[in-house]
């Protein structure tokens, strides 16, 4: 794992320049730019369980005082008057420097900066111990949730349609077999939307998503233009968290919404990274389905006529030492997607993602979708995923996300999530 990056003075000047010309400051998403920043470096779950834990701990400070939504525990309170904005940098602030104290001097450099906006005075002092009563009782009921115990998946016996290790993973084999076990943030359970199985490695849709993948993911295929090669690095290097954040951040910057809307809109896209990756990891350790790289080695072994080995194939971007179905990127894409579309429509965005993990690649979108297709993609051409691997995650991202948002956080009163789901947005898929 890489060690965690500390917040620099300017990244902190960048995440308070995130808004629009003139569009009003908006201290949610301020620390959600403070927030991505970092947990950058931790691996993929830890991000997105971090992460979650942040925004549902500003959720829950800044709701307590604008009362506008249904809690999430609901044990937190506030006097009349106190400062949300102030709550909210409290509360991130805190919960931050709890799970990443090696972060803590810069990290108490952008609290300063924040709350040195607010003007002094009682609503900013209650403010200040709602938020921290908030990130109190998150932390608090994330204690014990299963994840503090990694566990591995051992090297299991060649086998055709079986995981084997791949030549990223270490000696212990596949990681995050844990995650399956992990306390849900929404979900009733991590099984609760498990996948059916792939497709039999004797069916005509396996041998034709095979034939894909190693047509174009294979490392030196000539199919593959620039611009699929870029988003196969670009999204090797970027996962959930730093892809999704500031997606939603530049849409609600410049929709320009209430600072609890956007409280409540950043806690549930969090909700559904995290346990989109529970629900994920569920499927694929259930049924520990072999990567493209081990497939088309192997290929000569499935059963299935159409498919010829190759066993020099070594896909385009390294493979995650995990099972290929369904794919967690497709999960956990789908599970945003799903809940930013409910909030701030599907589409007439302008998002813009680029990264220094990836320099010269900077890609534009105007819809959510075009990100998950992007991502589908990106790990298809990037040699490391089977279509139908997308596909399955994609599905179930969609049901968790949907899920999320049709059961926490709801506004108070009907008419206000009648006006919030109008008749542009998919109904549920899993009612």
């Amino acid at each position: 794992m890489r060690s965690a990056r500390t917040i620099t003075a300017a990244s902190l000047a960048a995440a308070c320049l995130i808004h629009p010309a003139g569009a009003r400051a908006d201290v949610v998403l301020d620390w959600n730019a403070v927030m991505e920043t970092a947990v950058a470096g931790q691996n993929p779950f830890n991000e997105a369980r971090i992460a979650a834990i942040t925004h549902l701990a500003v959720f829950e400070a800044v709701n307590a005082i604008t009362e506008k939504y249904r809690p999430y525990l609901g044990t937190v309170t506030a006097p009349p008057g106190a400062s949300a904005e102030a709550a909210a940098v409290v509360a991130a602030h805190d919960v931050l420097v709890h799970y990443l104290p090696a972060a803590a001097v810069s990290l108490a450099a952008a609290r300063n900066a924040s709350l040195a906006a607010i003007p002094d005075g009682q609503p900013k002092q209650d403010g200040m111990a709602v938020g921290a009563e908030a990130a109190a009782v998150m932390i608090a009921e994330r204690n014990d949730d299963g994840s503090q115990t990694p566990q591995f998946h051992p090297p299991a016996p060649s086998a055709p349609g079986v995981w084997q290790a791949t030549p990223s993973c270490g000696p212990l084999g596949g990681v995050f077999l844990h995650v399956p076990n992990v306390t849900p943030f929404g979900l009733r359970s991590g099984d609760q939307f498990r996948a059916g199985p792939p497709p039999a490695l004797t069916s005509l849709r396996y041998a034709r998503d095979y034939f894909e993948v190693k047509k174009l993911g294979r490392i030196d295929s000539p199919y593959r233009p620039q611009d699929r090669a870029d988003v196969a690095r670009f999204y090797a290097a970027v996962l959930g968290v730093a892809t999704w954040n500031p997606a939603v951040r530049q849409v609600a910057a410049a929709q320009g919404r209430s600072l609890t809307y956007n409280a409540r809109a950043f806690a549930l896209v969090n909700m559904a990274l995290v346990d989109g990756l529970i629900a994920v990891f569920d499927t694929k350790y259930n049924y520990t389905f072999w990567r493209p790289e081990t497939a088309i080695r192997a290929g000569d072994t499935d059963g299935n006529p159409l498919t010829r080995s190759d066993p020099g194939f070594a896909p385009f971007v390294t493979t995650p030492c995990h099972p290929s179905y369904p794919s967690a990127h497709g999960a956990i894409g789908g599970g945003a997607r799903e809940v930013a579309e409910r909030i701030f429509g599907k589409g007439g965005h302008a998002i813009t993602l680029s990264s220094a993990a990836v320099p010269g690649v900077v890609l534009h979108y105007t819809r959510f979708k075009d990100i998950t297709r992007d991502i589908d993609d990106a790990r298809i051409y990037g040699g490391i995923h089977f279509r139908f691997d997308q596909e399955a995650g994609g599905r179930m991202g969609e049901r968790v996300g949907a899920y999320l948002h049709r059961k926490h956080l709801r506004p108070w009163h009907d008419h206000d999530a009648l006006i919030e789901e109008d008749e542009t947005v998919r109904e549920d898929v899993n009612p």
